[in-house]
C-alpha cells in the first residue's frame, strides 16, 4: 500500500542535526498535535527547504507518512519565519520556553487545535513585543499568559474561586497545591507552596485576558513571581518535568 501524503500548517518546535546532511523535527501540527518529522537533505546548501524548517518558523508542510515513528517531509511553505524573535536575545529567551512548553505538555498524536492557534498566536505577538533586557524573560506576562492558557487547555487549569482542597469559597487563598488542583485556604496549606494574594490577582488577570492584553494585566513583581512558581509546580506535578529554558533564567 502506497504511504499517505497529507499536507498541515504546523510550528517548528525543535530541530535536532541527524546524520550528514539531515534535520529529525518536533513539530506542533494543526491537525494531529506534536509529531516528529525527518527533512531529507535539510542541511545541504543546496536544499530546497533552506531556513523554512527551523525552530520558531510557521510552515504548511507536506508530509509523507513513514514506517516508523517519523513522517518524511516531502515540501515546506513559509508561513512567517518569526525572525524578529529569532535576532532579539529578550525574545528569543521568551519564545524558547513557550516552545519548550508546548513540546513537553503535549503528547504525540494529541489533536489539539485550540493550543496550535496559542501557540501561533504567542508567536506572532512575541514578534511585536518590546526588546527588554535586562527584564527576566521568565516572568514576562506574554510567556506566563501563554503557559496558563496552555495548562487550561492540557485540563490543568487551577481552582482559584475557592480552596481547591476543602471547597471553602469564603476564605482567603493563601497558597497553592498542585496535588488539590488550585489555591488552598490557611487550614489547607500543609505542604502547599506560599502565594500571595497579589500573585492570586495576577494568576486570574492573565488566564481573563486574552493574549494580546497580558501586558495590560498590572502584574506586580511578585504577582510575577508567585505566577511563575504556579506553572512551575503544576508542570512538576502533572507532568513530571522542570522546563531546561526555565531553570536557565538566571
Amino acid at each position: 500500500m502506497a504511504a499517505r501524503t497529507w499536507k498541515t500548517e504546523a510550528v517548528v518546535l525543535r530541530s535536532i542535526r541527524y546524520g550528514e546532511a539531515d534535520r529529525v523535527l518536533h513539530l506542533f501540527t494543526l491537525d494531529r498535535g506534536r509529531i516528529g518529522a525527518i527533512a531529507k537533505g535539510a542541511r545541504k546548501t543546496s536544499s530546497r527547504f533552506g531556513a523554512r524548517l527551523e525552530p520558531f518558523s510557521h510552515v504548511e508542510v507536506v508530509l509523507r507518512e513513514g514506517r516508523g515513528e517519523l513522517h518524511l517531509v516531502t515540501g515546506a511553505h513559509l508561513v512567517r519565519s518569526h525572525d524578529a524573535t529569532r535576532v532579539d536575545p529578550y525574545r528569543l529567551a521568551v519564545g524558547h520556553v513557550g516552545l519548550e512548553a508546548m513540546l513537553r505538555l503535549f503528547l504525540e498524536g494529541d489533536e489539539n487545535d485550540r493550543a496550535f492557534h496559542a501557540l501561533t498566536r504567542f508567536l506572532d505577538l512575541l514578534d511585536d513585543a518590546p526588546s527588554q533586557l535586562p527584564a527576566r524573560p521568565a516572568v514576562d506576562p506574554l510567556l506566563l499568559s501563554f503557559q496558563l492558557k496552555l495548562l487550561w487547555l492540557s485540563g490543568y487549569l487551577p481552582h482559584l474561586t475557592g480552596c481547591a482542597s476543602c471547597g471553602d469559597e469564603t476564605a482567603p487563598l493563601v497558597g497553592f497545591s498542585a496535588a488539590a488542583g488550585g489555591g488552598v485556604c490557611a487550614a489547607c496549606e500543609a505542604d502547599a507552596l506560599p502565594i500571595s494574594a497579589a500573585g492570586f490577582e495576577g494568576i486570574r488577570a492573565l488566564l481573563e485576558r486574552p493574549l494580546a492584553e497580558a501586558g495590560a494585566a498590572s502584574v506586580s513583581e511578585r504577582g510575577g513571581r508567585d505566577a511563575l512558581s504556579v506553572v512551575e509546580a503544576s508542570y512538576e506535578y502533572h507532568g513530571g518535568f522542570r522546563l531546561r529554558t526555565l531553570a536557565q533564567r538566571g
